[in-house]
């Protein structure tokens, strides 16, 4: 999963670097900061289509009294929980987590801070938001400045849910991706599909160097009909080389896709999908 893993640096696996390093901190300034300069944006694409679609599944009368959660697959820092819930941006945490002032902060400082920060800005439309991922400081900075209301560091590429998330899994009616396509596979989400109670849409994020495939069928054999956003594709990062865009060149046009105009350019791009009951 994204977030997976601590120690060592900046790695390149298959041709795609790899950022261990900073996945699993006790909070999120180093990912931040290693962020920053290469201009990853895809939370902020994702923001208005995940808010779009947690407020429309809201929406829809599934017999329960209380609001559906949206489970964040890959969710690292809680980063998307933030983007949904409440009134900042991704460049407001990019200031944030870069600022010098917050560079020389205690880790506790910096996360009383963070509960703060975050409570005053809480919209009143906000959805429960668990959280997964196997980095387990990640999700305790996420869980412990409010940011998830649950969080779970089960390994669904290796194992079924454990009992926490098995009953968690009973009040989701959302689950997003945002980059951790790259990481996980159609095991997990026919580890969390197999698990959900109430009817349950899908919205992810996925790079244009990997196949979403395998999981649409995984989608599909629950019931689940997956529409692509055809109108665009949505820039995650920069090339930390030219190694790494070589190898996007060439693992696009391996899936029929055209890297002209977008990885030939010097930036990952991802696609957007969208999974619904096939009865709406």
């Amino acid at each position: 999963m994204a977030g997976s893993g601590a120690g060592g640096g900046e790695g390149v696996a298959g041709g795609k670097a790899r950022f261990e390093d900073i996945y699993n901190r006790p909070d999120p300034r180093a990912y931040f900061r290693r962020m920053a300069p290469l201009e990853y944006e895809i939370p902020h694409h994702a923001q208005p289509a995940f808010r779009r679609a947690a407020a429309e599944r809201a929406a829809l009368d599934d017999g329960r009294p209380q609001r559906p959660a949206v489970l964040d697959v890959c969710c690292s820092y809680g980063i998307n929980a933030a983007l949904l819930n409440h009134e900042i941006t991704l460049a407001d945490l990019y200031e944030r987590y870069t600022a010098p002032a917050c560079q020389a902060m205690p880790a506790q400082e910096l996360a009383a801070r963070d509960r703060e920060f975050y409570a005053a800005r809480r919209r009143p439309d906000a959805m429960p938001v668990f959280g997964l991922d196997i980095a387990a400081h990640a999700v305790h900075y996420a869980r412990e400045v409010g940011l998830l209301d649950a969080a779970f560091t089960d390994d669904l590429e290796s194992g079924s849910p454990g009992p926490g998330l098995g009953r968690a899994l009973a009040d989701v009616g959302l689950v997003t991706l945002t980059g951790g396509g790259s990481y996980v596979t159609a095991r997990t989400f026919a580890a969390l599909l197999d698990g959900v109670r109430r009817p349950v849409w899908v919205s992810a994020f996925v790079l244009r160097t990997v196949s979403y495939e395998p999981i649409v069928e995984v989608l599909a054999a629950h019931g689940l009909r997956t529409v692509l956003d055809v109108s665009r594709t949505y820039p995650q990062r920069l090339f930390t080389e030219e190694r790494e865009r070589q190898y996007a060149i060439a693992a696009v046009r391996a899936l029929g896709g055209d890297p002209a105009g977008r990885e030939e350019n010097g930036r990952f791009h991802s696609l957007h999908y969208e999974s619904r009951p096939a009865a709406l």
